[in-house]
């Protein structure tokens, strides 16, 4: 995989937490970091996306009770 290096200011009491994980467990974290969060956040607005989407499609929701569940995915 290629890398990329990125630079960035972060709060002091964050650094001082990273710079204090790394030493306990010999790893540095922040990509890993990165990555979760960004993953959140895509996520995040691809579903708000979808619930716009939703909202303006004016759709007739299903109640949570009526949805055959058993169905899904056949």
């Amino acid at each position: 995989m290629a890398t990329r290096q990125l630079n960035t200011s972060i709060e002091s009491s964050l650094y001082e937490r990273l710079e204090r994980l790394a030493t306990r467990t010999g790893r540095h974290y922040a990509a890993e970091f990165i990555e979760r969060g960004l993953n959140d956040l895509e996520d995040h607005h691809l579903l708000k996306d979808a619930l716009q989407e939703f909202y303006d499609s004016d759709e007739d929701s299903i109640a949570h009770e009526d949805v055959d569940w058993d169905a899904l995915g056949r």
